[in-house]
């Protein structure tokens, strides 16, 4: 039974359920069936470690008080980041990773380390 590849439309023989000519034509139609998935992630990625990145140069000892313009001037993006916490109190830290970050008052930030991830 001759049948037709999925990706580069050749005919080929082989097995009933068969649906590619080669391998390199099922990967190359799996790869552009997840591309646009893959490049979203990819982009997140991106920007979660830039983010940590930022935090961990501004963050030398643990803990540094900075104004907020500091990030926003290294590229950092607010709209990203691994998790929060909330404290008793109601301050909410937003963590890139380990690197983290609690406002202050007058758009001054705390910066903070976690250190209990194992």
């Amino acid at each position: 039974m001759t049948r037709k590849c999925l990706d580069c439309g050749q005919e080929f023989t082989g097995r009933s359920d068969k649906k590619f000519c080669s391998d390199y034509c099922r990967n190359n139609y799996n790869n552009r069936l997840n591309s646009q998935t893959n490049s979203y992630v990819r982009n997140i990625n991106y920007i979660l470690r830039k983010n940590r990145r930022i935090l961990n140069e501004l963050n030398l000892n643990g803990k540094t008080k900075l104004h907020k313009d500091k990030l926003i001037a290294k590229g950092y993006n607010f709209n990203y980041h691994t998790n929060t916490y909330t404290t008793k109190k109601g301050s909410t830290y937003y963590f890139c990773y380990e690197q983290g970050y609690v406002a202050i008052d007058n758009d001054y930030l705390l910066l903070v380390k976690r250190d209990d991830i194992a």
